[in-house]
C-alpha cells in the first residue's frame, strides 16, 4: 500500500514545487546512533527545519544540574514539553521548577532558558518554527 501525499511547498523564490511525504519520511523513531552530542547531553531531531517549512521537533537531554545555554532570546517563539526529570524554566526575570508532563511556552523576543534542576537526566521536547533567511 502506497501512503504518499503530495503537498505544495513554497520555495524562497516564490515558486511551487511538489514535495512527497511517505510513510518512510513521516515516521521517525528515536535512534541513539542519530543523536547529536552537546556539551551537557545530547539532542535528537524528530523533524529538522528542512523537513517542513522551518517547523521543528527536537528532544533535548540534559545532565543533572546543567543547562544547554544561558538565558537568551530570539525572534521565534518556542514550546517546551518536559518528558522526564525536573526542569527549571526561566522567563522574563522569573523562574519556576516543573516536573514531567508540563508544557512551557516562550513568546517571541522574551528572555528564557531551561535547565536541569534535578539529580537525573532531564528530557524535553522543543517545538519551534525557524524564520526563513
Amino acid at each position: 500500500m502506497n501512503l504518499s501525499i503530495n503537498a505544495q511547498v513554497k520555495n524562497d523564490d516564490n515558486s511551487n514545487s511538489n514535495k512527497t511525504y511517505t510513510i518512510e519520511n513521516c515516521v521517525n523513531k528515536f535512534s541513539t546512533d542519530k543523536t547529536v552530542n552537546t556539551r551537557v547531553g545530547y539532542q535528537y531531531w524528530f523533524a529538522d527545519k528542512d523537513f517542513l517549512d522551518g517547523r521543528t521537533l527536537k528532544m533535548s537531554v540534559v545532565a543533572p544540574h546543567k543547562s544547554t545555554h544561558a538565558p537568551h532570546k530570539h525572534i521565534e517563539d518556542e514550546f517546551f514539553f518536559v518528558l522526564e526529570g525536573t526542569a527549571k524554566f526561566y522567563l522574563d526575570g522569573k523562574s519556576t521548577i516543573v516536573e514531567a508532563y508540563t508544557s512551557l511556552y516562550c513568546p517571541s523576543n522574551m528572555m528564557h532558558g531551561i535547565s536541569n534542576a534535578g539529580d537525573t537526566e532531564l528530557k524535553y521536547l522543543v517545538i519551534k518554527k525557524y524564520q526563513k533567511k
